[in-house]
């Protein structure tokens, strides 16, 4: 988490935000799509423990690819 703060700062100094409307309809940064992005993949691994047990790989990729999609379409 620590190191995707660094990234996002580095990103905001390189190339400012622009706000942007996706599937919400709601104006989001990097920055809130970031969170939602964490939020959710806390939901996810959670989840996954909760019906699956402890090895984590397969949250992980689903955590993936749920962020990929947050940042592409929300």
């Amino acid at each position: 988490i620590g190191s995707l703060l660094v990234l996002m700062t580095v990103l905001a100094v390189a190339r400012p935000e622009v706000p942007r409307v996706g599937i919400l309809r709601i104006e989001t940064t990097r920055g809130d799509r970031l969170f939602i992005s964490l939020l959710g993949s806390a939901f996810l691994c959670l989840g996954w423990l909760a019906l699956m047990g402890p090895p984590l790989w397969g949250a992980l990729a689903l955590c993936l690819i749920y962020a990929a999609a947050v940042f592409r379409w929300v």
